[in-house]
């Protein structure tokens, strides 16, 4: 897996000081996945090359090792020999520095546009070399890529799926790390990372002054993701049309003014639950399957809301919601406010009692059918709240997005997604059955035929079962 960066004119080994690496010194790196090798195969005068080489071992990689996630990968697989997401990590790891554009010996050079170009080679790129030209050259590169058969001895298995892709052009060396960190994984449709909710923050930030304006940038934003998480492609896509990406106050504000746009359909969804919790008088809730705390971080802005809990089955998920929610540097009246812990919502947990409201937001159609039941048990049963909001999506909604084939659900892990009649016999009979009345309401733009993206009921306690 090699990734090649040649800077051409005048004191070419410059590059060496741009990319933080000496040139007459080869340099390695212990990676999570293996080693990254640095060095210059050319480092003349009038021409310099630097060279980063991973080399990854397959075998860790179906085995799993510290760092690594175990199980991903097959034991015969391609990893080793392309440019996938791993050199997308290893740009951030080896040539972090640079990609920030710090160069405390050259901070004019840092600065200034260079004639560069970039060699990756063995790009994974599937069905879309043709896309190649149409991503980056809108960036100001001019554009090469090569392929050849898939195996020469058998040229009835049709062209390769890989290719070897040059980028020439004036530019700063820092939006050339960028770029290329953003756009390899765009190409690979097998990430070797976790993608969550945290990978749009990554994807806003870096992508911060290039990708809003893109030519095609929803096949950016979409291939970033793979394809069994386009929920979050949308999330992203949602986000950048509504201008957000901005700097962040401590309890995760914008710090610029709200557009005109439409807001995204997450964040009407968080806002319908907390009006509905506010409308019930809810004064304490918790937040069932709270995964990054975006609902978490609404809450402990609203003062009605004395006591918020949020539990969740994942720890990276409730990891990533503290530092959502700034938990650690939180001032000590909304720390006291605020408890994060971990549990499962099928089986009874005494941490679940004591909260006017409880919140499950897209939170049911995680659960196995099978263990609905316990589910049901656990929350309207046990836990038992006062009120009880929870919002799913609508399968018949999804005729809608383009990116969805027929038959498939919004997200890789759902295991059903109701219709909305589904959806209100589930909640009809449950109420029925744990002395709670229960209404309905749509949440997002609706459509005549198909009804809105997202459904909400909330669940009221009778009086009688209190």
């Amino acid at each position: 897996m090699l990734l090649t960066i040649t800077h051409t004119g005048a004191n070419a080994t410059d590059l060496g000081y741009l990319l933080h690496k000496n040139p007459h010194r080869p340099q390695a790196f212990e990676l999570s996945f293996g080693k990254a090798y640095v060095f210059y195969p050319e480092k003349g005068e009038n021409r310099c090359t630097a060279a980063l080489l991973l080399d990854i071992d397959p075998i860790d990689l179906a085995r799993g090792k510290a760092g690594s996630k175990n199980g991903l990968f097959d034991y015969v697989n391609d990893r080793p020999y392309v440019c996938s997401s791993f050199m997308s990590t290893a740009i951030s790891r080896v040539y972090g520095t640079a990609m920030s554009g710090r160069c405390e010996q050259r901070p004019d050079l840092a600065g200034s546009a260079i004639e560069l170009s970039a060699t990756v080679a063995m790009l994974p790129c599937r069905k879309d070399a043709s896309m190649l030209e149409r991503v980056f050259s809108p960036l100001g590169y001019s554009v090469e890529f090569a392929s050849g058969e898939l195996d020469g001895l058998y040229p009835e298995w049709g062209a390769s799926p890989y290719v070897d892709l040059t980028l020439s052009g004036t530019v700063r060396l820092k939006d050339l790390l960028l770029h290329l960190y953003v756009l390899i994984p765009v190409f690979d449709r097998q990430k070797h990372y976790w993608v969550g909710e945290d990978e749009i923050e990554k994807l806003l930030c870096h992508g911060k002054g290039w990708l809003e304006g893109h030519p095609e940038r929803e096949f950016i934003v979409r291939g970033y993701f793979n394809r069994r998480k386009q929920y979050l492609a949308r999330l992203a896509l949602e986000r950048l049309d509504d201008g957000e990406g901005g700097a962040r106050d401590e309890m995760g504000k914008s710090g610029e003014e709200e557009t005109d746009r439409q807001p995204s359909l997450n964040k009407r969804r968080l806002e319908a639950v907390v009006a509905a919790l506010k409308d019930n008088g809810a004064a304490s809730v918790i937040d069932m399957g709270c995964g990054e705390g975006n609902l978490l971080r609404l809450l402990l802005k609203e003062r009605s809301f004395a006591k918020v809990a949020g539990t969740d089955l994942s720890l990276s998920a409730l990891e990533r919601a503290g530092r959502r929610i700034r938990l650690d540097r939180l001032p000590e009246t909304l720390k006291n406010r605020v408890t994060v812990f971990q549990s499962s919502l099928t089986y009874r947990d005494g941490r679940f009692s004591g909260y006017d409201a409880a919140a499950c937001v897209e939170v049911i159609e995680h659960i196995d059918r099978n263990r609905l039941p316990a589910f049901e048990r656990v929350l309207f049963g046990c836990a038992k709240p006062r009120v009880i909001v929870l919002t799913t999506p609508n399968v018949e909604y999804n005729e809608n997005y383009e990116f969805l084939g027929e038959g498939l659900l919004r997200h890789g892990d759902h295991r059903f997604e109701w219709t909305r009649g589904q959806f209100r016999e589930w909640g009809d009979r449950t109420a029925q059955k744990h002395g709670y009345s229960v209404s309905y309401s749509d949440i997002g733009d609706a459509d005549g035929e198909r009804g809105a993206p997202t459904q909400m009921g909330v669940f009221v306690l009778c009086k009688q079962s209190s």
